[in-house]
């Protein structure tokens, strides 16, 4: 689920908004182009994203739709020259970038130790939710993705109810809580259920974050200076490279650190 840009045709600079902010120095429409793309679909700006202002680019990740969508759903014809097909192709991204991202989710709980339980249903899931994700344009386009996510939803929140349970004590419960810049330095958030938090600009410096179920919690800005995340849950790439860290922060063997920490 690798985003390879070389294979895709700068969808996500097309397709999707922005509004002036922190993570973008303009606003653009939906379905019209940065002004920093390229002929040849690629960034005019791309080394120099975070200076300029488009921070929110450099965090992005669409795990590998954009390719997929290019290159399969499109069979390679471009919506430069094919127009044509440039609307239903920006509506189609979106919905292929989600299923990827349940594909990555699915995987790793997959591979938790503690999924015995539930491992042939994770897989089952995986397998329906890669056969969507390579259905024509048109099906993408009338599927309901929410509900399918919601149906998946429910096995990954079973996948980590079973991780977490191997935690010893009383585990936190702070899902979807508003943690906008609250101060956690050092707070024992093992095992915690952190799904959907508001973490932005939060103190997390030397936290507990182990096991800690971190799916959808936007850690934008947060402090994760010395932090422990060792084996958090449903932790992607994009939400690191979000937040700040050094040296001393310790990672899931599923993300990388970030160059700019």
């Amino acid at each position: 689920m690798l985003a390879d840009c070389a294979d895709c045709f700068g969808l996500c600079c097309v397709a999707l908004p922005f509004a002036a902010s922190s993570d973008f120095a303009i606003d653009k429409d939906a379905g019209r182009p940065c002004p920093n793309l390229q002929d040849d679909f690629r960034c005019g700006i791309h080394r120099d994203l975070r200076a300029r202002g488009f921070t929110g680019c450099t965090v992005y990740d669409c795990f590998g739709a954009g390719q997929k969508v290019s290159q399969v759903t499109f069979g390679g014809e471009d919506w430069r020259r094919s127009p044509q097909l440039a609307r239903k192709m920006f509506d189609v991204f979106p919905v292929v970038r989600q299923l990827h991202e349940l594909l990555w989710y699915l995987d790793e709980a997959a591979a938790l130790p503690t999924s015995g339980p539930i491992r042939a249903d994770l897989r089952a899931a995986r397998a329906a939710t890669d056969r969507l994700s390579n259905g024509d344009a048109d099906t993408l386009a009338r599927l309901d993705v929410a509900a399918h996510r919601q149906q998946i939803n429910t096995l990954l929140l079973h996948a980590s109810e079973l991780a977490r349970a191997a935690v010893p004590g009383r585990r936190k419960n702070r899902r979807g809580a508003d943690l906008v810049g609250a101060r956690l330095r050092r707070a024992n958030l093992h095992g915690a259920n952190l799904r959907g938090a508001l973490l932005v600009a939060a103190d997390l410096r030397e936290a507990d974050l182990r096991r800690a179920d971190l799916i959808g919690a936007d850690l934008r800005d947060a402090d994760l200076r010395g932090a422990d995340l060792t084996g958090s849950l449903f932790l992607v790439q994009s939400q690191l490279d979000s937040a700040r860290g050094d040296g001393r922060t310790r990672l899931p063997a599923t993300v990388t650190t970030p160059k700019h920490w």
